[in-house]
């Protein structure tokens, strides 16, 4: 979704209280709107309540211009929510959209050790981050 979406605002919300720290920053990128014309917002809902989100970026937290494009950011599922494959059919959509729009592979930087390699994807690089952490980088083709 992109900011003119009807559940743009109660994202927003959504990210700004959730348990990750992460979505702070998140929701304050939304209210400035920090995204391209390409990048996208994707969030998971039980009815009227979300339940998860992520984003498909250009850029993540890679330093200069990375080679490696696009990425998989913010994954986050609501703790009640988990175990339910939420994260897995987001990503499933945000790979989804990029091969919609010409792109053969996504890429995810994290920490997390075991995670996306059961969504598809392959480490293929540990890189400093702007943050000055050492993380996993991630591909999957698509």
């Amino acid at each position: 979704m992109t900011y003119a979406h009807p559940l743009w605002e109660k994202t927003i919300a959504f990210a700004e209280n959730c348990s990750w720290r992460a979505g702070k920053f998140l929701a304050n990128m939304m209210r400035e709107n920090s995204f391209s014309d390409i990048e996208r917002v994707l969030v998971a809902h039980e009815g009227d309540s979300i339940v998860g989100f992520c984003t498909f970026s250009e850029k993540d937290a890679l330093p200069g211009n990375s080679e490696y494009t696009p990425f998989i950011g913010f994954v986050f599922v609501d703790e009640n929510s988990r175990g339910k494959r939420v994260s897995e059919k987001m990503i499933g959509e945000a790979c989804k959209y990029a091969k919609d729009i010409g792109y053969e592979a996504m890429y995810i930087v994290s920490g997390e050790h075991g995670l996306y390699e059961k969504y598809g994807f392959e480490k293929i690089d540990e890189l400093e981050t702007i943050y000055g952490d050492v993380d996993q980088l991630f591909k999957r083709a698509i």
